[in-house]
């Protein structure tokens, strides 16, 4: 089967008075091109070219053969403009999934953002806390946050985010205070499920000794959506581990108050998950990463 490079190599050749000058316009040997030129009429079996004795002249074949070559190959450098042009220019359709909190409270107006200042883009947005790795490749940009257990995809981080264990001033009043991470199974406690996690099983690492310590709770609240596991613990309910963006603010505010400060938690850091490298992405989805990274690397969640 004739490739585009067979089509471009043989029209060089057709266009030349010889081989000899064809070989000059390749920037290659005479045997070069000749047996190039062999390969290809092996491959349509049928003569191309004849060589007379003031150079060469095409078969009628060979002049068919240039006629398409020269059709098809134009209509290559037609496909290769227009690419190179739709790279450049921010329209089409924007995928982007994201968690359901954290996508809510701050993917949702960026996209919005984005799409007033591209009107010719159309954005699709899932939130969800359970991806499908499964159908990865159906989206632009995953926002993620958590243990990332997929290794196939790009990865650029947003934002540094913590966790925090935290409860309300009004639990710690009627339950008293937590001193280690072992007494937490004499507390309540309050689980969020998101991104198929162990989210019974807590791990702690100390500060200066960094001896670590994992223990298994059992929840008396459990839900997959974070504003209503939040709105338990501010409530009193119970104790809950979550990320700094979700909790900064009620921290901020006194409404929650962190416990055991001396311990760290898995950082779970934003990130964002793409299917392509840098080169080849699209200019929509390479203009949302840079808006992502600019307004996530403020931190906006500390300002609350």
């Amino acid at each position: 089967m004739l490739t585009s490079e067979d089509l471009r190599f043989f029209y060089v050749i057709s266009t030349q008075p010889s081989l000899t000058a064809a070989a000059r316009k390749l920037n290659v040997t005479p045997p070069t091109v000749t047996q190039r030129l062999q390969a290809i009429e092996s491959k349509v079996s049928v003569k191309l070219v004849q060589r007379q004795a003031r150079g060469i002249s095409l078969t009628e074949e060979g002049y068919l053969l240039q006629k398409k070559a020269r059709f098809i190959l134009a209509e290559l450098d037609q496909i290769h403009t227009l690419m190179a042009s739709k790279k450049n220019l921010i329209s089409g359709t924007l995928k982007v999934l994201a968690p359901l909190g954290f996508g809510n409270d701050y993917i949702a107006p960026l996209v919005g953002e984005f799409q007033q200042q591209h009107p010719n883009l159309i954005v699709e947005l899932e939130l969800s806390d359970n991806p499908s790795w499964a159908e990865s490749h159906k989206w632009d940009i995953i926002i993620y946050i958590g243990e990332l257990r997929d290794s196939t995809l790009k990865l650029a981080t947003l934002a540094p985010n913590q966790r925090f264990l935290c409860a309300s001033p009004h639990y710690l009043k009627n339950h008293g205070p937590l001193k280690s991470p072992r007494e937490l199974r004499d507390h309540i406690c309050i689980a969020l499920r998101e991104n198929s996690e162990d989210v019974t099983l807590w791990r702690f690492t100390h500060n200066d000794s960094q001896e670590q310590e994992s223990i298994r709770i059992t929840p008396t609240f459990t839900s997959n959506e974070g504003s209503v596991v939040k709105n338990w613990a501010i409530a009193g309910h119970g104790i809950i581990m979550r990320s700094e963006w979700d909790v900064q603010p009620e921290l901020n505010s006194g409404r929650l108050v962190q416990l055991l400060p001396d311990y760290s938690l898995p950082s779970a850091d934003i990130v964002a998950l793409l299917g392509t490298d840098s080169g080849a992405r699209s200019a929509r989805t390479a203009h949302f990463l840079q808006l992502l990274k600019a307004r996530f690397a403020q931190q906006p969640w500390l300002k609350k």
